[in-house]
């Protein structure tokens, strides 16, 4: 499975809650599969989606949900200490790890190599990791979020994108509309 069939698996669960999806591909292809209000997509800033996430999930009692790729996380290292130094058991954070970096042609990502984002996480001191093959995403998400503790998910599979349009709303109405649904759903 590539990271599109994996979304679309997901879309239902997603649908009720808060998600920050990482910049790119991934947030045109959730934007494209099933555009929801409570979804902030990450227009720009590579790498941050998981450290939005996690504010947002610290700042409110609903579950969130970041939707982050290996080579963001990558990129951004020092998300994962932070997230296992300010635990928020409303946060979940999935990372679609396809061992490339598919927004800008499937360059290979380390995660694809010798690197383990597992390994990692557990090792910045993140308590509940747990890694799955994309199949198993939907049961995993959703034990995830029935568990109220936070979770880090690596949903390891195959690099691939699929041809979407881009995303042409404004990134001010994408803000202004996740922030309604936050204030709405408090």
């Amino acid at each position: 499975m590539i990271r599109s069939e994996i979304l679309k698996e997901i879309a239902p669960i997603l649908r009720d809650q808060l998600v920050i999806c990482n910049i790119g591909l991934p947030s045109q292809e959730l934007h494209m599969i099933d555009d929801q209000p409570t979804n902030f997509y990450m227009l720009g800033t590579m790498g941050l989606a998981s450290s939005i996430g996690l504010g947002v999930a610290l700042a409110q009692d609903k579950k969130v949900i970041s939707i982050d790729g290996d080579g963001s996380v990558l990129t951004n290292f020092g998300t994962l200490p932070t997230i296992a130094n300010n635990v928020a058991n409303n946060f979940i954070l999935l990372i679609v790890d396809n061992g490339s970096y598919g927004s800008t042609g499937d360059q290979p990502t380390y995660s694809g190599k010798k690197t383990s984002l597992t390994a990692v996480a557990k090792a910045c001191g993140c308590e509940n990791v747990v890694e799955c093959q994309a199949e198993d995403t939907p049961a995993v998400l959703q034990a995830a979020i029935d568990s109220d503790q936070m979770t880090i998910i690596v949903c390891k599979c195959e690099s691939g994108n699929v041809k979407v349009p881009v995303i042409t709303m404004d990134p001010v109405v994408i803000r202004d509309r996740f922030m309604k649904s936050i204030a709405t759903q408090a």
